[in-house]
């Protein structure tokens, strides 16, 4: 059989390219303009190979008992790997992703097909327009990882932004991201703020290192209308490769300080990480 080779395409925002994994024989690593966006094994789709996937993985592992489907909405899409990790672990799941590049989209599935029987629907379009338009109390969960280059977009960052989601959501709903920022943090702590406005229940996840202070890496937050099941987050997220400490309650409010919610007016994107900080060789 002739080796994988590598896949150089322009899409819309960007150029991608898919990199064949010499050690897993169907997997491949997404980069968009040089920066590492998803890895997906399509043998082993519960496979989540970044830190951050895994503990977004770790959350929709706990929302709900194992196993049951959920109706699901990704904001950005990628190389889709968690929509196939729900799939395969989730069976039954109705999944809608919403990402903006379509070139990106085509590029991904004319090569990582997705698995037949996958009720996995995708669309082109701006994440925060997508959302305004869609029914309301229609998904168990969001999953926000939209990324404009290494910066989240400034507008789903606000309160009214935030608002949406939690209309979109049912009740026992609960809304992820992917955040990334350094200290002294005024773009997490803002986001903790902002999202407080609509959702009782907030978590972060993020390794030690980065809630120290010590180096710019990405955040997990978690926010929902009931209480999240903090200590089986703990115990997932402490046996990965690299431990990742949950934050909830007293810890995420004095996190927060004095930052405060973020109006449209005034939202701005994630900052620019520094350089290096999410390249590949």
């Amino acid at each position: 059989m002739d080796e994988p080779i590598p896949v150089t395409r322009d899409v819309d925002h960007g150029t991608a390219k898919l990199m064949p994994d010499v050690d897993r024989k169907r997997a491949w690593l997404l980069t968009v303009d040089g920066a590492p966006q998803s890895y997906v094994d399509l043998d082993e789709p519960a496979h989540l190979e970044f830190e951050y996937a895994r503990r977004l993985g770790h959350v929709l592992d706990i929302v709900a008992e194992p196993g049951s489907p959920l109706d699901v909405l990704h904001l950005g899409g990628g190389a889709l790997t968690l929509p196939r990790y729900l799939a395969a672990t989730r069976p039954g799941s109705r999944q809608d992703v919403v990402e903006a590049d379509r070139a990106l989209l085509e590029l991904v599935v004319e090569h990582l097909p997705l698995p037949d029987g996958a009720a996995i629907t995708l669309h082109t379009a701006d994440a925060r327009a997508w959302l305004e338009a869609a029914p309301a109390d229609s998904a168990d969960v969001l999953v926000a990882d939209v990324f404009g280059g290494s910066r989240v977009p400034a507008h789903l960052t606000s309160v009214a932004y935030a608002r949406e989601a939690a209309r979109v959501l049912r009740d026992g709903g609960v809304y992820l991201a992917n955040l990334a920022d350094a200290a002294p943090f005024a773009f997490l702590r803002s986001q903790l703020a902002t999202f407080a406005t609509e959702f009782e229940e907030l978590v972060l996840i993020a390794e030690p290192a980065v809630l120290r202070g010590r180096r710019f890496g990405n955040a997990v937050l978690v926010a929902a209308h009931h209480p999240v099941d903090t200590a089986a987050l703990a115990r997932l997220t402490a046996a990965d490769a690299f431990p990742a400490r949950v934050e909830y309650g007293p810890g995420i409010h004095a996190f927060i300080a004095d930052a405060r919610p973020v109006a449209d007016e005034d939202a701005v994107p994630s900052p620019e990480p520094p350089d290096g900080t999410f390249g590949i060789g």
